[in-house]
């Protein structure tokens, strides 16, 4: 199912024996547009450091209750490795917690996992060659492909003739935690309207300008088929926005 990825934060992650905490952000490989992690506010109980999950932990998710389980147990997470709540996540830091949980790394082979996306969890390309942070980690040693999903609410779209809009949102697939469409407020040009943008459209982003460059054009969005903010994306949907879009097959 696909859900706006707003609505997901603050869904309860949920172990064997109590709760961890509530969703407060994803991790995400910006050439794949799959989810590496959930980052997790664990609240009063871990009070200074964030909690990465991984996908494959995750249970089917309960809409009803905001729930999601996870096959693990609070002292499980209470030993994983620490992350501070503003260190940039290191691919050593992913490494030891593939290494402790047992968990296989999602679809990037022998190495640390095509598309760019800025997240307050580690540092933009830019600061590449800058010195260590507080922690002590080199930017160098973060992985330049794992971006966030809240950092990217905001980014202005520029499709081929033109401004597009600003990303409003994102749609999150509850099943295999991938980011299919990138929800856009078009509302500077065409009022009140917000369309999706498949993330095959996606050209190039700059972190610096804070723009996504998108294989679209206003007169292809003008014609795209309807979708309201609050609409469901049922296949019907989607095979006709990918027909007229001439994307590649959905998700």
């Amino acid at each position: 199912m696909l859900k706006l990825a707003s609505a997901l934060n603050g869904y309860c992650i949920k172990a064997s024996d109590g709760e961890i905490g509530t969703i407060a952000d994803f991790l995400f490989d910006d050439r794949t547009w799959a989810t590496r992690w959930l980052v997790v506010d664990t609240g009063k109980w871990l009070t200074t450091r964030k909690v990465l999950l991984h996908p494959s932990a995750i249970g089917k998710v309960d809409h009803e209750r905001r729930e999601l389980p996870v096959a693990l147990t609070l002292a499980q997470v209470q030993g994983s490795p620490e992350l501070s709540e503003h260190e940039p996540v290191s691919m050593q830091m992913e490494r030891h917690l593939y290494d402790y949980y047992g968990w296989e790394p999602m679809g990037i082979g022998s190495t640390f996992h095509s598309n760019p996306i800025a997240s307050k969890y580690s540092a933009p390309p830019i600061f590449m060659f800058a010195p260590r942070t507080e922690s002590g980690i080199h930017p160098i040693d973060c992985d330049p492909h794992l971006r966030s999903l809240e950092a990217i609410t905001g980014y202005h779209v520029i499709g081929d003739d033109g401004a597009i809009g600003k990303v409003e949102n994102l749609l999150v697939d509850d099943a295999g935690w991938s980011v299919p469409y990138l929800v856009i407020d078009a509302g500077n040009w065409w009022s009140g309207k917000h369309v999706l943008i498949s993330r095959h459209a996606v050209k190039e982003i700059s972190w610096v300008d804070r723009e996504i460059r998108a294989d679209v054009s206003r007169h292809q969005v003008k014609a795209s088929p309807p979708w309201g903010a609050l609409g469901d994306v049922d296949p019907d949907y989607e095979k006709d926005l990918h027909n007229h879009y001439d994307w590649p097959g959905h998700r």
